[in-house]
């Protein structure tokens, strides 16, 4: 016994957790769930949330176990909840089938919910415990929880670069840095994210698709390609100087352009007669209001936000505080000192002022490396 669970009790939740994985590229801006249902030591019934509007993961397995659910122990990777929304609640469903023992691994951080659901399971007579793999239930929706918890996304700043820290020549010549095995990486990264984010300077040097680029049969869990979400394009463009015709806006899927408060109205109404949503978001004397524009992605159901952007953004990301994670493609290759750096940091002149970053993963993907890193200040 582990704190009161059993290897048993470990095993269903690692395998609940596994479920909910199958989610990542379409649930949003719900969160990833799985649920296992096990009576008398068998497996009677498995579940994973899929999609915003259809049934939640309890539910799911509850339809595969049949009337085996009757006295099963449920194991779901997150609270069941406990309100009506466009589905009904997970709480009267496993009530319903007579489940009698839930094992969640977390406590659901919405609002809504937040302690609810397993009181009002425990209030009904059935056996409730939490807790079980709860630090791999949270790696699974780190989006989710800071939305519900700080009402804005978890962001990512990937980046990419030569063995010597360059990510481009001095002509601007990128193509490319990384071999096809981690652009690939890339791809499912942009897939399981809300929203991608860029600066007008990208969009001018290289008129960007910011799409993913990937079928739905390379992506566990989705199940068609009229179930593949492409995430939100944004772009952040002070002076409205974004073309009517860039690439982006002929694609598939939604493009956002935030613009100053002074920018000319011609542009702002080309832009949208282009297919752009266009949002006015001013700057300060620092540059980028970075939390207005973060509250107002999370406002918008944004869980998982992935920025893909020059030196000059990146750099303003990291020094305002705003980056979550961080996650490099290393390639073994080296490029000279005048080619372009990584990411600027303005005024980091003495050691002591340094950013420091921990690293969480490193891994080989194709030739080059991957490294993800965590801004020690978070």
């Amino acid at each position: 016994m582990s704190g009161g669970f059993d290897l048993a009790d470990h095993q269903h939740m690692a395998r609940a957790i596994e479920l909910a994985r199958l989610g990542r590229y379409t649930t949003d801006p719900n969160p990833r769930v799985g649920c296992v249902l096990v009576r008398d030591g068998q497996v009677v019934g498995e579940g994973f949330h899929r999609r915003a509007g259809e049934p939640h993961a309890e539910r799911m397995a509850i339809a595969a176990a049949g009337d085996t659910a009757r006295g099963a122990t449920a194991y779901v990777t997150l609270e069941p909840c406990c309100h009506y929304g466009r589905t009904p609640p997970c709480t009267e469903g496993l009530l319903e089938a007579g489940v009698s023992r839930v094992i969640a691994a977390m406590v659901d951080p919405n609002p809504l919910v937040a302690g609810k659901g397993l009181a009002q399971l425990r209030e009904a007579g059935m056996e409730v415990h939490s807790g079980l793999l709860e630090k791999d239930a949270r790696a699974l929706n780190p989006g989710f929880i800071k939305r519900m918890s700080q009402g804005v996304p978890h962001v990512r700043l990937k980046l990419a670069m030569s063995l010597d820290g360059r990510t481009a020549m001095a002509s601007g010549e990128s193509k490319w840095i990384t071999g096809p095995a981690a652009r690939r990486d890339v791809q499912r990264l942009r897939a399981g994210s809300s929203a991608i984010v860029t600066g007008i300077g990208s969009v001018l040097a290289d008129d960007p698709s910011m799409n993913v680029r990937l079928s739905a049969a390379d992506l566990p869990g989705v199940q068609g390609e009229q179930f593949l979400l492409q995430p939100l394009r944004v772009v952040l463009d002070s002076q409205a100087r974004m073309p009517s015709d860039a690439r982006m806006l002929s694609l598939p899927g939604s493009t956002l352009v935030f613009v100053g408060e002074q920018s000319d109205q011609a542009a702002v109404d080309a832009l949208s007669a282009a297919g752009a949503e266009v949002a006015r978001l001013d700057q300060d004397e620092r540059g980028l209001q970075w939390s207005a524009l973060l509250r107002s992605l999370g406002q918008r159901g944004c869980n998982e936000v992935l920025l893909e952007c020059g030196a000059t953004l990146a750099g303003s990301a990291l020094q305002a505080g705003v980056v979550d994670e961080l996650i490099v493609y290393m390639a073994p290759h080296l490029m000279g000192d005048a080619a372009r750096g990584l990411v600027s940091l303005p005024g980091v002149e003495r050691m002591a002022d340094r950013l420091q970053l921990q690293l969480l993963d490193v891994r080989q993907v194709g030739d080059d490396l991957r490294l993800r890193y965590r801004p020690a200040a978070s």
